[in-house]
């Protein structure tokens, strides 16, 4: 038995060898097929970091390989022909080894300013706002915020609005760069609105005080809004979007105009009366 124990297991150790060097043999007359090349063209990219400002040269510049099919359209074949024609400033932060895009550029020989960054049939505002109004200096360029007016005719009698939402922040003073990540003091904002946003900031501005309310990064939805008044600041608890429950009721005492939210029961109930009268 243990005679054939090992013959057997000679012959199968031979024959797993044999298995073994041939499928070696095979490799060798039928080598893997090489990879398909991957067509690629020339494209600019940036060879540091690039900012708001700063003015492009061969110096911050560089080309390499880029795949084809992933090549973006607005890129540049090279150097030479992003520079053609003038001198080009950067608009928008460009990261180092990212493709140079035409609309993070200006045009040849154009300046960089704040006109060349506004989105086609929007207009830029400007807003004078302080330390609190500014939300403490955290609202930076590219953020998007909330317009509130707020009117005070004396202690006893006053409202907030909300003017205008999910609004671009262009520039805080005069600082326009998108990759600012530092909060700043701020005196003005410029905002990006259409053209009735603007004739909305403009009223908003000459009849109250506005204040900006910063939204959350990627939070697009619109919320439904109602006027708050004096009268709500004791009532934490009341729905903001509980409108029909409450009405402005409007009193001009020596040509004085005061304004004062009361509940609709309350003013329904007066008009009632008053006709019976």
């Amino acid at each position: 038995m243990i005679g054939f124990a090992v013959v057997f297991g000679l012959l199968a150790t031979f024959v797993a060898q044999a298995w073994l060097n041939r499928q070696a043999e095979l490799r060798v007359q039928k080598p893997e097929p090489a990879q398909q090349p991957v067509a690629t063209r020339t494209v600019v990219v940036a060879a540091t970091p690039l900012r708001f400002g700063v003015q492009l040269s061969t110096s911050n510049l560089r080309e390499v390989a880029w795949p084809q099919d992933a090549t973006p359209a607005a890129a540049f074949g090279s150097v030479k022909d992003l520079l053609a024609g003038g001198k080009r400033i950067v608009l928008a932060a460009i990261e180092a080894n990212e493709p140079v895009l035409a609309q993070k550029i200006t045009g040849p020989g154009q300046r960089a300013t704040l006109s060349a960054v506004i989105d086609p049939g929007q207009r830029a505002v400007t807003i004078r706002v302080n330390d609190v109004e500014g939300v403490a200096g955290f609202v930076l360029p590219g953020d998007r915020v909330d317009v509130l007016m707020t009117r005070q005719v004396d202690r006893v009698s006053g409202n907030t609005d909300v003017v205008l939402q999910h609004v671009k922040v262009l520039a805080v003073d005069q600082l326009a760069d998108d990759s600012a990540d530092k909060p700043a003091l701020a005196k003005a904002v410029t905002l990006e609105v259409d053209s009735v946003g603007a004739q909305k900031l403009s009223l908003a501005a000459s009849i109250g005080s506005l204040s900006l309310s910063l939204r959350k990064a990627g939070e697009a939805e619109s919320e439904g809004t109602r006027k708050i008044s004096v009268g709500d600041l004791g009532n934490p608890d009341a729905a903001p979007v509980m409108s029909d429950h409450y009405a402005i009721v409007v009193v001009t005492r020596a040509a004085q105009r005061q304004e004062y939210s009361v509940p609709a029961e309350s003013v329904v109930r007066q008009a009632v009366a008053g006709r019976h009268r």
